[in-house]
C-alpha cells in the first residue's frame, strides 16, 4: 500500500519496489498455499513467480531492509523499540503473525521485525520474510485505530504472502530478456546512493518496474481483510480507513493513480466481500455477527460502517 512517497522513502525508492516479494526457500514445484475454505478465496498464484529464485530475492531485501534501518538511525529517525507507537504495532503484529500461514506456509519460518520510522510519508511496507515498517506520515496523518493499522499490516504482509514482487520481478526479467543491472547503475537511474542499492544486483530485473497492479492491489486488500479478522480486528475499518485516505488521494499525481485503485473502488470491494470476513471475526470475538455494533473511527465526518 504505497500511499506518498515523499523524503525519506522517496530516497529509498529502490527498497519499497522490493516490498512484497516472498522469502523462504523453496523448490519450483511447490505446492500452492491453500487458503481457508471460510473468509475470502481468492485464485491460484501466477507460476511466473518461480522463474525468480527466492533466496536471492530474500537476501537482497533484507540487505535494503538493513540499510533502512541504518539510514533512519543515522537521522535519527527510527524510534526506539520503548517508544509507545513501537510497542503498539508490535503489540498488533503479534496477534496478526500468527494468521498468516494459511495463505502461504512458508510464512512460518519468516524472521519477522517490525519498525517505525518518524518521517512524513503516508506509507507502510512489508518486506520479504517480514520486514515491516511504518512511516509516521501514515499512523499519525491518518490518525489509524489499531483496526485500521490492523488493515494496513494485513494489507502488506498480503503482498509478501501471495509473492506479488515475486512475480513483478520475474515479468520484469522476462520484458527485459534477463538484463542484468549493476547497482552503480541502478543508483543513477533512481538518483539514490549506490550502497542502497548494491543488494539488488543480480536480481536481471529493472526493480524501477516493480509497481504492484490493481489486481495485486485489490488482492492484497481482500486478503489482508481476512488476516485482520482473524487476528481479532474489525475487517470494516478497512472501509474507513479508505474514507481517510481519499483526503490524501485528492494531492496524488495522476502516476500514483494509476498502481492504486481509487479509493471508492477500494470500498466498494471491500464491503463486497465484508459477508466472507464479518462472521470469522464474530467468532474471533466470541460473539453473534448480529450482535457486533458498527465499526466508528475516530475522525469525524467518518460514517460508521455496519
Amino acid at each position: 500500500m504505497h500511499f506518498k512517497p515523499t523524503g525519506f522513502s522517496r530516497r529509498l525508492a529502490i527498497t519499497l519496489a522490493l516490498a512484497g516479494m516472498t522469502s523462504a526457500a523453496a523448490p519450483v514445484w511447490a505446492q500452492q498455499p491453500q487458503a481457508a475454505s471460510d473468509g475470502v478465496q481468492v485464485g491460484k498464484m501466477s507460476s511466473l513467480r518461480n522463474l525468480v529464485p527466492e533466496e536471492q530475492l530474500e537476501a537482497a531485501a533484507t540487505q535494503q531492509y538493513v540499510a533502512i534501518k541504518q539510514q533512519a538511525q543515522q537521522q535519527n529517525i527510527l524510534l526506539p523499540e520503548n517508544h509507545p507507537q513501537v510497542k503498539r504495532l508490535r503489540a498488533i503484529a503479534n496477534k496478526i503473525i500468527p494468521q498468516v500461514t494459511r495463505w502461504n506456509p512458508r510464512a512460518s519460518d519468516w524472521k519477522w521485525e517490525i519498525n517505525v520510522i518518524a518521517a512524513k510519508d503516508v506509507n507502510a511496507f512489508c518486506m520479504p520474510g517480514g520486514k515491516i515498517a511504518f512511516f509516521t506520515g501514515l499512523l499519525d496523518g491518518l490518525q489509524l485505530t489499531d483496526d485500521e493499522v490492523a488493515i494496513v499490516m494485513g494489507h502488506e504482509i498480503a503482498h509478501a504472502l501471495r509473492e506479488h514482487g515475486r512475480e513483478r520481478v520475474a515479468k520484469s526479467t522476462l520484458t527485459n530478456a534477463g538484463a542484468k543491472l549493476a547497482g552503480i547503475g541502478l543508483s543513477a537511474l533512481l538518483g539514490i546512493d549506490s550502497n542502497l542499492t548494491t543488494a539488488a544486483t543480480g536480481l536481471g530485473a529493472n526493480l524501477t518496474m516493480l509497481k504492484f497492479s490493481r489486481d495485486d492491489e485489490t488482492e492484497a486488500d481482500v486478503v489482508g481483510l481476512d488476516i485482520a479478522a482473524r487476528a481479532g480486528y474489525d475487517p470494516r475499518a478497512g472501509v474507513a480507513l479508505w474514507q481517510k485516505m481519499a483526503k490524501v488521494s485528492q494531492n496524488a499525481s495522476p502516476q500514483w493513480l494509476s498502481s492504486h485503485p481509487a479509493g471508492q473502488n477500494r470500498i466498494t470491494e471491500m464491503k463486497k466481500h465484508l459477508p466472507a470476513v464479518m462472521p470469522v471475526y464474530a467468532r474471533t470475538k466470541g460473539v453473534a455477527l448480529q450482535a457486533l455494533p458498527p465499526y466508528r473511527s475516530n475522525v469525524k465526518g467518518i460514517d460508521p460502517v455496519s
